[in-house]
């Protein structure tokens, strides 16, 4: 075994690809954490960066988001052509399964889970040790691609980054109870508190799961497993009752169809 080789094993190097600043660092961080071997070498902030890094620093391995500005995670991916073992990282299970099924080395969905990038880590130690070359990844980007075309664009909204007074909090869209706009930005309701994003209601609209969040007014959307009661005020208006919060929440008249059943 060449003494090139015997360093990668023992020190590889990574590229971290990820737009979010918040979660590329959380990975980052983790990955020193869970594997201090692992040289970060380089870190992308979208798609071209990520294939200029990829040409300069031939890394071992690629942590790679799917969903990127500028060249997507798949348009980076075509470009990898076996030189490196690919993690892909993504907010959507579709995604994510098939690449794994196809042959991937692995991936990671966001939010980020410390025992799953572990898992992750103990495949890709096993693969380096083991000599095995990149897997080729033709036939998965060619599924990928279909897939994103025809329907990852509908694909729910799993998680959002919310601004908390000065800092960042990573929220998933199951702890959200209700969305509701307000003014310039949009009210980002949990069991523990509020916070604010800038994505208007109407991109809500079409981002989350129809199933799960209910638009019950022009400016509001509600989390369907929040709600504990519907009941209506002196006026007759509809109102929904949360099982978290004290506030309760008009119905516009025009979604009172969606508690018909209820």
């Amino acid at each position: 075994m060449g003494a090139g080789l015997m360093r990668s094993l023992s020190h590889p190097t990574a590229v971290v690809a990820e737009d979010e600043a918040t979660l590329r660092h959380e990975l980052v961080e983790q990955l020193g954490k869970l594997w201090p071997e692992l040289s970060i070498v380089a870190e992308a902030a979208d798609g071209v960066q990520a294939l200029r890094l990829l040409d300069e620093f031939q890394p071992d391995l690629l942590f790679l988001d799917i969903e990127m500005p500028g060249a997507t995670g798949l348009d980076v991916a075509r470009q990898v052509a076996g030189r490196s073992h690919v993690v892909f990282v993504t907010a959507y299970d579709q995604y994510a399964v098939a690449a794994f099924d196809q042959g991937a080395v692995d991936y990671l969905l966001k939010p980020l889970v410390p025992a799953r990038l572990f898992t992750a880590i103990s495949r890709l130690k096993q693969r380096l040790q083991q000599g095995q070359a990149p897997a080729e990844l033709g036939s998965v980007l060619e599924q990928l691609g279909s897939r994103a075309t025809a329907g990852a664009a509908r694909a729910p909204l799993r998680w959002i980054n919310a601004t908390v007074g000065q800092a960042l909090k990573l929220i998933t869209v199951d702890e959200v109870l209700y969305f509701q706009s307000d003014n310039k930005y949009t009210r980002v309701v949990t069991r523990e508190g509020e916070a604010l994003i800038r994505k208007p209601l109407k991109e809500l609209v079409d981002e989350l799961d129809p199933q799960q969040f209910w638009q019950i007014h022009r400016s509001t959307l509600v989390n369907a497993m929040a709600v504990a009661a519907v009941t209506r005020d002196f006026r007759g208006r509809m109102q929904v009752k949360l099982k978290h919060r004290d506030e309760v929440l008009l119905v516009a008249e025009s979604y009172v169809h969606l508690f018909k059943q209820m």
